[in-house]
């Protein structure tokens, strides 16, 4: 059967991220979750259908992309199609020419499993590699530390608190109370915490959300930011604890999160919450 791509309709994400649960796995490459199409999801349901693409043979969905901003294509391969090569060139084909709707023309950068096929095509088509990102994991076998602090799960009503911390902690940051709102309405948001961190004055210091992904896969931290009046303080570790603690509670085997490797502080907060570095990834990118 020939691989067909499309762009599913608000009710149609369900199928999307169905495909996105079921293909984390401990030992798979670092890789789009759902928990990525649900924090996109804070900008409405109909954004988010009109960023995720699907690639399926024979009704099977064998490849999920979500356009993550105007030229940044976050791609995914179901774990046994990562060397498919009639997918892996209709990928490069699809992304490659503007008209087939997948990517604007122009610079653009692609997200995709180290181990997949089409990060070698795009190489043999020209698609340098950008800067790189850390990809880190916590095993949640075992119980996870207090954070020393106190750590709320924020309902509709603390929507406000988190989201002037969340844009406190990010530069730009257009973060409001309605896209918390937004984002809780999603799919993914089903299996989702959001977690506000305070600090010994009752100052809120930092927020996380975790997304699980069901029992037993990976869950995942995005995103996570610290007030940056409250910095230096131990806070970045203190409310990364806590969302191991969250998705150990909602049954994830490990906690994932990625960040640039230039960011050296979040990778140190991430360290010293238990999480362990995994090999560095890099986008394969096009200049203009």
């Amino acid at each position: 059967m020939a691989i067909e791509w499309g762009k599913p309709d608000v009710d149609g994400l369900g199928r999307a991220v169905g495909a996105l649960r079921e293909w984390q796995a401990d030992g798979a490459p670092f890789q789009l979750h759902p928990g990525d199409l649900g924090w996109f999801w804070r900008f409405g349901g109909e954004a988010t259908a009109a960023a995720v693409r699907t690639w399926s043979r024979d009704g099977r969905i064998l490849a999920v992309g979500l356009l993550d901003g105007p030229g940044l294509l976050r791609l995914t391969i179901a774990p046994d199609a990562l060397r498919d090569e009639e997918l892996a060139r209709r990928l490069v084909d699809d992304v490659t020419e503007p008209e087939r709707g997948v990517l604007p023309a122009g610079k653009a950068n692609i997200e995709a499993p180290t181990a997949a096929l089409v990060q070698d095509l795009l190489a043999g088509e020209g698609w340098d590699t950008d800067e790189p990102w850390t990809p880190l994991r916590r095993d949640l076998t075992e119980p996870v530390a207090d954070p020393g602090v106190r750590i709320e799960v924020a309902r509709p009503e603390q929507a406000h608190v988190y989201a002037a911390v969340l844009r406190a902690a990010f530069d730009g940051s257009t973060f409001t109370e309605d896209r918390w709102h937004a984002m809780a309405a999603g799919l993914p948001f089903t299996d989702a915490r959001c977690l506000i961190a305070y600090d010994d004055g009752g100052d809120a210091v930092a927020v996380v959300t975790v997304w699980s992904a069901g029992p037993g896969r990976p869950g995942l931290l995005e995103p996570m930011g610290v007030h940056r009046a409250h910095r230096r303080r131990g806070h970045g570790r203190a409310i990364s604890l806590a969302a191991a603690a969250a998705l150990r509670e909602l049954g994830s085997s490990s906690a994932d999160v990625c960040t640039p490797s230039s960011n050296t502080g979040a990778v140190a907060a991430y360290e010293a919450a238990g999480f362990r570095r995994l090999p560095e990834v890099r986008d394969r990118y096009r200049d203009a």
